[in-house]
């Protein structure tokens, strides 16, 4: 009888050891698209390149900078912009909210007189971001005839 019970306890402790090592503290959820296109999305830009009708403006944005922020979860996020130039197509600061899809289209400033559709593209290692639209609006204190047109914005971060 000693041995029996010595054996049902051994195989019972073994049996509960394979159990409880399945059993892991469980796995956080898979951030949504949209939050983890907002972890890519999310910091401050320096302009590389700049064209508007393919031509390049690279010498008026030396110094911009696009500065994206928000909160995993929300639906409207922020961004803010340094060193553009009288002409430029872009506010000072602003909203945004992803598109139809969330790995390419964003909206600036939707739902005002602003809202402007943006595609977007990041590189696969994530430290390049290219922005393209159309402009046809009379520009942020600007003068309309040279802002207008279809606009590539190509940025980096360190």
């Amino acid at each position: 009888m000693k041995i029996t019970l010595k054996a049902f306890t051994s195989v019972l402790a073994i049996a509960s050891l394979i159990l409880f090592t399945g059993c892991g503290g469980g796995s956080e959820p898979t951030p949504s698209v949209e939050d983890q296109q907002l972890a890519k999305l999310s910091a401050t830009w320096t302009i590389s390149d700049v064209t508007l009708d393919a031509v390049s403006k690279k010498t008026d944005y030396s110094a911009f900078t696009l500065t994206i922020s928000g909160t995993a979860g929300a639906t409207s996020f922020g961004y803010s912009t340094s060193g553009r130039p009288s002409t430029s197509p872009w506010k000072g600061s602003g909203t945004w909210a992803f598109g139809t899809s969330a790995e390419s289209q964003i909206t600036r400033d939707k739902g005002t007189a602003d809202e402007l559709p943006l595609t977007y593209s990041l590189s696969a290692d994530g430290k390049t971001l290219q922005v393209s639209f159309t402009f046809s609006g009379t520009g942020y204190t600007a003068r309309t005839s040279n802002v207008k047109g279809a606009w590539v914005f190509t940025f980096t971060k360190p």
